[in-house]
């Protein structure tokens, strides 16, 4: 069993804290000895579990929803949201691998166009300040009516905190307000993280896109029953190793989570990388939409003149839904001036933010060369959104990500390169250009 050390804390609202000494991460029991406690004194009708979906298979909220499920199943109704955002309804063979023997049915689909009520609104002049005058409109918050249901006497929202390219660290509210939320709060806080900034925001905590959700947390969420169980991984030749657990009402829970999260999942590099091949596990990422977590998560490490070589044996497609997938395709990876003006001209665009928010992402802006080595989408469609395409068996040959170790590799022809084998995992940043 790996050691572990309890954070002690005095408040009386619920603080569970544990965060594994060694390199092996908390133990089975440990964690679930955590879940069981923080259900003690708690008498229960309804629960609502809300994970996250397979894109964050290595957060193990797979194994803490199946020990709550089993926990709950016979003393009280309990329903399972995941919390899909944007991305496609998971399968019944993704929900077994992720979420273990839960039956399929107590999946309930979140619909982000569809299955939401607004919550509150945040207002225009907060936005202006937070944003340093960047924008301009307020943000309408809306979440899946499942969380406003008062049927529900528990709602346990269970994730990985990770840096993300548009919040800045992932989870907490954003598991409600995006992975939950609706059509308006997803395209506008993507928005706003995209004219901000994201280099200016990734690996940290109280960026403008997540005092935009604290604020709805705060104000709109207050009364709801939620409970926070938060996670930082890593995962080692692809075996979870959980190395902090915090479960709380409070966002102490974030605050301790984001500390772990900066030590764990952000690699300061000594110098830019020239070459830097990422692998996208087929099972996981399906389109660029998800498979652009190599750009936004390379893009502070590569060097000007660089290139990042993208191995995509899974991707189908570009947008995880029809409408994002063809205004991917008729408006391309740009630039971000080049969106910005389309996106001021044309209304498809304004309609949804959040896509052209992905399209200013997922650009080096010419600083480096993104090149995708495919095999289930042909080669004209890659170029066809400004990306660099390549032969995915051609690609890997030279570049087996089978036999490459994580970090730098020098190839037998003299080639030195910067291997990732899951971007989802981590933020790799040149230490030279990081303000």
């Amino acid at each position: 069993m790996a050691d572990s050390r309890p954070i002690p804390e005095y408040d009386d609202y619920m603080k569970i804290f544990l965060e594994a000494d060694g390199p092996l991460g908390l133990s089975a029991a440990e964690i679930q000895s955590a879940l069981v406690k923080s259900l003690e004194g708690k008498k229960l009708n309804k629960v609502l579990l809300v994970p996250p979906d397979f894109t964050r298979f290595h957060s193990n909220a797979g194994f803490i929803t199946n020990t709550y499920y089993h926990l709950f199943k016979d003393i009280c109704e309990v329903d399972i949201l995941p919390a899909l955002g944007t991305h496609e309804a998971m399968s019944r063979a993704e929900c077994s691998e992720m979420y273990g023997d839960i039956p399929y049915e107590k999946f309930i689909y979140h619909n982000w166009r569809e299955d939401v009520v607004e919550v509150g609104r945040v207002p225009r002049e907060f936005l202006e300040e937070i944003t340093e005058g960047l924008w301009h409109e307020e943000v309408v918050c809306e979440v899946n009516r499942l969380l406003m249901d008062p049927a529900y006497d528990l709602i346990i929202s269970i994730g990985q905190v990770v840096p993300h390219e548009v919040i800045g660290m992932a989870n907490h509210s954003k598991n409600l307000f995006v992975g939950c939320g609706g059509k308006r709060v997803i395209n506008s806080s993507h928005m706003v993280g995209a004219v901000y900034g994201m280099e200016r925001m990734m690996g940290k905590d109280h960026t403008p896109v997540r005092k935009i959700l604290d604020y709805g947390l705060e104000r709109f969420l207050k009364d709801r029953p939620i409970l926070f169980v938060l996670t930082v991984t890593t995962a080692p030749n692809n075996v979870i190793r959980t190395h902090g657990l915090y479960i709380s009402e409070e966002r102490i829970a974030l605050d301790k989570a984001i500390a772990m999260s900066q030590k764990m999942n952000i690699d300061f590099l000594d110098r830019g990388i020239n070459k830097c091949v990422v692998y996208l596990d087929p099972k996981e990422f399906k389109s660029t939409w998800l498979g652009n977590k190599a750009v936004y998560r390379t893009r502070m490490a590569i060097a000007d003149g660089g290139e990042l070589i993208i191995l995509a044996p899974g991707i189908t497609k570009f947008g995880e839904d029809q409408t994002i997938d063809k205004l991917i395709r008729k408006y391309g990876y740009s630039g971000r001036l080049k969106v910005l003006d389309l996106f001021s001209r044309n209304e498809d665009l304004r309609q949804n933010m959040g896509a052209a928010a992905h399209l200013i992402h997922g650009s080096s802006d010419g600083r480096f060369k993104i090149s995708y080595a495919v095999k289930n989408i042909s080669q004209a469609e890659v170029s066809s959104v400004y990306y660099n395409p390549l032969d995915y068996e051609e690609t890997n040959k030279k570049y087996d990500y089978l036999k490459l170790a994580p970090g730098w590799n020098v190839l037998s022809d003299g080639e030195e390169i910067f291997f990732i084998p899951n971007p989802a995992l981590g933020l790799w940043i040149d230490k030279n250009r990081f303000n």
